[in-house]
């Protein structure tokens, strides 16, 4: 007469475990999420050819400490940031939007407090000293129906470190810029697709400030080419860029 009490008592201490470890778990990867490593994926091409559409990567939140940013929806728990650390020029950030902190912006610090920042013909210029560049070649993918091949470069910042850019256009808009004094707790940031980037080149991007720096970029976990949707399964496997998993971001 007892077996149903038993088996209902077992049924709900089950339910109760599981719903523990479902706890336990959304608990650990917020706690991850905020405070080591939260994955961001790539939908535009502005940092072309470092990171492409479909690129997958984890951004570390401790780099550069923490700010409200650093929090699941942005909670204005505190202002400024903690543990702050400066960028390096090259360094590739996520960071919020300045005009709206609730797009994600991903982009490459050129400029940093106190710097004179100015394009001139193409070519950036940091405190008046251009920057030296070399040519890389022809970039172009694969899987682009266009076949569009443009010219690459490797650019050279005053801190030694170097990257790709690519240069599509020979007169483009963002070619020609005023200059552009670097103001305290603020960066300067631009896409590695010179181009094609709405970057702090723009009024509707600007500085960025210290505190909407989200992370930074540090690796590519996994990417694919947009050739198969999420139902074609049998396409998965020549959908994905094998040689660009587990990627470091320069």
């Amino acid at each position: 007469m007892n077996e149903p009490v038993i088996a209902s008592s077992s049924k709900s201490g089950g339910f109760r475990e599981t719903l523990k470890t479902i706890v336990y778990a959304v608990a650990i990867a917020l706690v991850v999420r905020t405070f080591a490593y939260e994955p961001f994926n790539i939908p535009s091409g502005s940092m072309k050819p470092t990171l492409l559409v479909g690129d997958y990567l984890f951004v570390s939140k401790f780099t550069y400490g923490y700010s409200k940013h650093s929090l699941p929806l942005s909670l204005p728990i505190f202002d400024g940031r903690v543990f702050a650390t400066m960028p390096e020029r090259g360094d590739v950030v996520v960071f919020k939007k300045p005009t709206d902190e609730s797009t994600d912006y991903i982009k490459r610090i050129v400029g940093l407090p106190g710097d004179k920042i100015q394009v001139i013909d193409g070519r950036l210029y940091i405190n008046d000293r251009a920057v030296e560049v070399q040519s890389a070649g022809i970039f172009s993918e694969p899987e682009d129906p266009n076949q569009q091949e443009i010219p690459m470069y490797v650019e050279v910042l005053p801190n030694i470190r170097s990257h790709l850019i690519l240069d599509m256009l020979p007169h483009g808009q963002f070619d020609n810029t005023r200059p552009f004094d670097v103001p305290d707790g603020h960066v300067f940031a631009m896409g590695d697709n010179r181009d094609n980037s709405a970057d702090s080149r723009t009024r509707d991007v600007g500085f960025v400030p210290l505190e909407n720096i989200v992370g930074r970029a540090e690796i590519i976990f996994f990417s694919v080419n947009g050739t198969a949707a999420l139902w074609e399964i049998w396409k998965w496997p020549w959908a994905i860029r094998y040689g660009r998993l587990l990627s470091p971001i320069k």
